[in-house]
């Protein structure tokens, strides 16, 4: 079949109504545990279809609703709507802690990704353990990236569509600033690791093996 008769066969069958584009849309997201793009979704639907513009009547229909139709990194998902979170205090309450090195580690790849593990240890000020990042890695929310064209080649850190998902952001440029970060006892008020004299007491903390590098009790 040449490229004409294709066309003329595909032309016999007209895209579904914008409505049913948009249930259709609603179902996959719902169904789906991760966030799914816009191509994934434009090949779900039957030909003719346009999930883009679907996609913008259905974040419409749920604005104000207890759910909505949020953008991950370049894919979409439902999720439950920021002003509700406390519903889920419970669920929160529950999470173990990240330690103060895993925070830290996870905070400067985020706001200078891509960053190499020097460029970590650079900032903090101490030695970056290994099992903190294979920690992080594990829990997927941060990733390998390029390796830097310099001597040696070293492998880049960045953060995954997993962390954005997880903190309800659309791209790492909506981190939030310092004052947010002090406001919800993610930052400590002193100086950086490493600008004040003395021991630094994250050394120790690095040097516990296991669960414990990652998570306090």
């Amino acid at each position: 079949m040449n490229d004409v008769e294709q066309d003329q066969e595909e032309s016999l069958f007209e895209a579904p109504p914008m409505g049913e584009q948009e249930r259709m849309v609603e179902a996959v997201l719902f169904a789906s545990a991760e966030p799914v793009t816009v191509s994934e979704l434009q090949s779900r639907m039957p030909h003719g279809s346009d999930a883009a513009e679907a996609l913008v009547y259905l974040r419409k229909r749920y604005e104000g609703r207890g759910v909505s139709v949020v953008k991950v990194g370049d894919a979409w998902a439902i999720r439950t709507a920021p002003d509700l979170g406390y519903l889920m205090q419970k669920e929160t309450v529950e999470t173990r802690k990240l330690s103060r090195a895993a925070i830290e580690t996870l905070a400067i790849i985020s706001y200078h990704q891509p960053v190499t593990r020097a460029e970590i240890e650079e900032i903090r000020g101490v030695s970056v353990s290994r099992g903190t990042v294979d920690q992080l890695i594990e829990m997927e929310w941060i990733r390998f990236g390029r390796r830097r064209m310099t001597p040696g080649r070293p492998v880049t850190f960045v953060v995954t569509q997993g962390f954005l998902d997880h903190f309800g952001l659309e791209s790492a440029r909506d981190l939030p600033g310092l004052k947010e970060l002090r406001s919800a006892g993610l930052l400590e008020s002193r100086p950086p690791p490493g600008l004040m004299p003395g021991p630094d007491s994250d050394e120790e903390e690095e040097s516990t093996e296991g669960q414990s590098e990652l998570f306090e009790d």
